[in-house]
């Protein structure tokens, strides 16, 4: 019965940075794997990052790569995404979900998570 719950999002300007929460309530996060994505005003939602259970293993799409941080505190069960060098092309709604699959095989597909949080929007300036 875990509910995810995104904060920490806003506006900012680019080359700005935010750092966005999933808090967990109910079941803790710590022995599951944990996605971001994000979905721009008409556009799919689209893969943004991922973290293992331990925190050890992180996975990002190219386009946040070297700008975006993912990491995870499970005592207090949290999944933090740091975004810095924030573009307008970042602007969309971001939630956080938990991977449903095998823990050796965490992958992009949104349809491998379940239990979205119900987002926070991040509109960055030009």
């Amino acid at each position: 019965q875990v509910q995810l719950v995104e904060s920490g999002g806003g506006l900012v300007q680019a080359g700005g940075s935010l750092r966005l929460s999933c808090a967990a309530s109910g079941r803790g996060l710590s022995t599951y794997a944990i996605g971001w994505f994000r979905q721009g005003s008409g556009k799919e939602r689209e893969f943004v990052s991922s973290i293992d259970f331990s925190g050890d293993t992180t996975d990002y799409t190219d386009s946040v790569k070297g700008r975006f941080a993912i990491s995870r505190d499970n005592a207090r069960n949290t999944v933090y995404l740091q975004m810095n060098s924030l573009k307008p092309e970042d602007t969309a709604v971001y939630n956080c979900a938990i991977f449903m699959g095998p823990f050796y095989n965490i992958n992009r597909n949104p349809t491998s998570y379940s239990y979205w949080g119900q987002g926070t929007q991040v509109t960055v300036s030009s």
